[in-house]
Order: C-alpha cells, then sequence, then structure tokens
C-alpha cells in the first residue's frame, strides 16, 4: 500500500533526488520528516512547507512492496495525513512520534534534507507542453543566460516534429516554444531532428538542427538568433554534403575554426568531422569516414579537448561501448576507432572538458536500456571514475547534454522518460570520485 497519489515506481524513487520528487520537510522534535504533494499526473508529488505536527502521527509499512528490497527498514516508512489513516484503520499500524523519530534518524541524508555531494540544482526544464513526446535536448549559455532547444512532437520521426525552445529568464524557464519545423516549399512536411545550440566566439546564436524521414536521409539546417533565442531566423540548408553536428554541441580550436563531431547513418553507421571558421557562411571543411575496421558502427561524436592540437572523441556505438578516437593534428587526421571500456547501450552521450582540464562525461552506465543515466569523470580521457548518478529507477533517461558556464558550474540537459527535459546543475569542485565499479554496486 502506497500513500496518496505515489505508486511503486514512486516510491522506489523516493530514494533518489529530482525534480519530480524534491524533498520538503516538515519538523518533529529532533528530525526532519520528507513530505510529498501532488504537482500533476506526470508528476505526483511536489515541494510543500512545513505542516502542523498534529496533523501527523502515524506510518504505513508494506515490506512487500519492491520499493523496500534494498532497505527493508527506511524504504518501507511512508507518511500520509490522518485523514488518511482513518479511511486505511484497518491496514495501518499504529506508531508512537517518538518511535517514529527513532526511525526517522536513521534514515540516509537525502531524506533528512541533504543534497547529494556536488548537486546545486535539479528542475524540469517543463511540465506541460503541447507535443506529446520530446528527445535530444541542448543547452547552450549565450550573453543573455542559458538557453534549451529539444525535438518534440507526437512521436519521434512523426512528420509534426518540430524544434522547441527555452530560455532560462529570471531563474524560470519559459514556456517552450516551437521555432523551427520540417515544412517543405511544397507543403510537404518532415520531421526535424537532433537539434544543437552553440554559442560562437563572435556573432549570433546558432541553432544547427537536422530534417528529413530519417536519420539516413536527413539533412543539415541552421538558424540564428541575435536575441539570445528569443528570436529565430528561417532555417537554410547547409551546404550540399554538410550536416553540422549531428548531436553534441561543437569546439572552438585555437585557431578560431568550429570543429563538429558528426556521423552519418546510410551505408553503415560512419564517424566524420566537420570545420569551418564561419558556421553561417559556406566553406566548410570535411574529413572522411574515421576507420571502423572492426565494424564498431558509431555515431555522433562528442569531442574533448587535451593539451595543444590534441583531441578526443568518445562515440555511441553498436558495439555494447563507448568508441573513441583521437587526433593529434587539431583534427586534420585520427586514429582508428577503438573501443574504451566505457558500456553503452546505443544511446546518445555527452562530455565537456572542464576548466580545470578534465573531462566530465554523461552516459549511460549499462549494456542495455536507457537507465541509469551517470556522470564520471578523468583527467586524461581513458582512465574514468564514477562520480555522480542523475537516474537510476526504470524508464529512459538518455541523451544527455552538457556544458560548463562561465561560473564554473556544470549543466546537464538530458531526455526524461520522453515526456520532459530535466536540467541538472552540478558543482563539479564538490563532485566526489570513485572507482568506476561504483556504478554497478546498488544504493
Amino acid at each position: 500500500m502506497n500513500p496518496p497519489h505515489t505508486s511503486t515506481a514512486d516510491a522506489d524513487n523516493f530514494w533518489k533526488f529530482s525534480a519530480r520528487q524534491q524533498l520538503a520537510t516538515f519538523t518533529l522534535p529532533f528530525v526532519k520528516i520528507p513530505h510529498f504533494e501532488p504537482a500533476d499526473a506526470a508528476a505526483p508529488r511536489r515541494l510543500t512547507g512545513d505542516l502542523p505536527v498534529a496533523t501527523w502521527s502515524k506510518a504505513i509499512f508494506d515490506v512487500a512492496d519492491p520499493s523496500c528490497r534494498q532497505n527493508p527498514i527506511a524504504k518501507s516508512v511512508y507518511t500520509a495525513p490522518m485523514d488518511y489513516h482513518n479511511q486505511q484503520r484497518s491496514r495501518v499500524a499504529p506508531i508512537t512520534l517518538v518511535t517514529l523519530g527513532i526511525f526517522v534518524a536513521g534514515l540516509p541524508n537525502q531524506l533528512v534534507g541533504a543534497s547529494p555531494a556536488g548537486l546545486v540544482n535539479a528542475e524540469y526544464v517543463f511540465t506541460k507542453a503541447p507535443h506529446p513526446e520530446c528527445h535530444a535536448s541542448t543547452i547552450v549559455e549565450c550573453p543573455q543566460g542559458l538557453v534549451s532547444a529539444w525535438f518534440g512532437g507526437t512521436y519521434e520521426k512523426h512528420p509534426d516534429v518540430g524544434i522547441w525552445v527555452s530560455r532560462k529568464i529570471a531563474g524560470k524557464w519559459e514556456a517552450p516554444r516551437e521555432v523551427q519545423n520540417g515544412v517543405q516549399e511544397n507543403q510537404t512536411r518532415h520531421p526535424c531532428w537532433n537539434p544543437v545550440l552553440f554559442q560562437p566566439m563572435t556573432g549570433p546564436l546558432l541553432l544547427f538542427y537536422k530534417v528529413g524521414p530519417s536519420p539516413e536521409t536527413w539533412w543539415g539546417m541552421l538558424s540564428t538568433s541575435t536575441d539570445g533565442g528569443k528570436t529565430w531566423s528561417p532555417g537554410k540548408k547547409l551546404p550540399a554534403g554538410i550536416l553540422g553536428p549531428v548531436k553534441n554541441k561543437p569546439v572552438t580550436l585555437a585557431s578560431g575554426q568550429v570543429l563538429c563531431g558528426s556521423s552519418t547513418e546510410h551505408n553503415r553507421w560512419r564517424v566524420h568531422l566537420e570545420s569551418v571558421m564561419d558556421p553561417t557562411g559556406p566553406f566548410w571543411h570535411k574529413t572522411e569516414p574515421l576507420v571502423d575496421n572492426l565494424r564498431l558502427s558509431a555515431i555522433q561524436p562528442t569531442i574533448l579537448q587535451g593539451a595543444g592540437d590534441s583531441l578526443q572523441i568518445l562515440c555511441r556505438s553498436r558495439a555494447g561501448t563507448i568508441v573513441t578516437s583521437s587526433s593529434k593534428d587539431g583534427g586534420e587526421t585520427w586514429t582508428e576507432l577503438s573501443p574504451t571500456t566505457l558500456p553503452n547501450p546505443n544511446s546518445g552521450l555527452d562530455a565537456v572538458t572542464l576548466a580545470d582540464g578534465r573531462h566530465l562525461l554523461v552516459y549511460n552506465h549499462t549494456q542495455e536500456g536507457r537507465s541509469p543515466l551517470n556522470v564520471a569523470i578523468s583527467e586524461d580521457g581513458k582512465t574514468w571514475q564514477a562520480s555522480f548518478t542523475l537516474e537510476n529507477t526504470p524508464g529512459e533517461y538518455s541523451y544527455p547534454a552538457v556544458i560548463q558556464s562561465a561560473d564554473g558550474l556544470v549543466h546537464i540537459t538530458y531526455t526524461w522518460k520522453r515526456l520532459r527535459v530535466k536540467h541538472v546543475v552540478l558543482d563539479p569542485k564538490k563532485l566526489p570520485l570513485r572507482p568506476l565499479d561504483a556504478f554497478n554496486k546498488p544504493g
């Protein structure tokens, strides 16, 4: 039995911090108890204020609940208002406030107001949107603030899928707006795919995206904004054969060139790189597909920057692992693709080189499914340490995008069950570092 507005799945989620289930407390003598109230059908609980102690005096126990299996004492404790207990009198075992205090004193820090180390904030970019599904978010910091984009529509590949944008103004995300669609001159409409926001050192904010019936046949598009994402130019096709960044943000090299990780999905999955001095212009350069003798079938590279002209890419693959390649000449030539020791369930990932030189990777640490979603950190791009778990309950948590903002904080957006885009802010200086196999351990 779960309290009102919760389910077994929600009860399991109780143990991990997320915007969907943020903890609020009311005070008993010497202790704090988490309290939840409904927000909407998709996110049943929201923050509430302190409640009078007089309205609370009982707890519900249900060790048959699957969410109790890892911690049969603490995980079986739920609290609910007295009127609910009165309705369930025959099924509820009363306990005194003193006894409840003993239980709460032994609960994990997550339940008494403490946040996981390094976590600054977690929220949804939106809770309600005109589109039933969404996916493939991107985030950027521009002079006006944070901007996020994603594709949304009836479902992925449906012709009504467009590119949606939200800006964070005065600490709040604006309501989503559709800024691009796949309507052609002959009024045929194709789905839009994989937006990528990028703010060059100079010039307007850029929005790359793809249009076409499928990833095998799509083409690259570009729109620009001169007011921080408030308004956008009509989309225009990139030069023939150029897709632009296929999922992850470009990087700016010391030469001033913008380097984009790209890939194609026709005639096998193949990775290549594209570079340009002025992304709004016609003069793009494209490498040959990277050598893939092992047939790892990689796509969607993210770019790490090392010392001098050293670069590394990490890619999604069908091989069960993240795939990598490196360059020592600023991206002109690349080594053969090779597997890493990091798992990959054929799902998108993203990474960023931090201001302190370390690399931070967001990915699904599994070979099956799209949960959990994790953060790992590396000094050299080869040896990684477990740092943070964003999600680890059943569902799809995927296709992350990650940046480091000017204040040093890390911003991550990702698909939350295809229903929402979640935004998590981390302080990389406070993130713990553990052996990578810590991701494989429960709790």
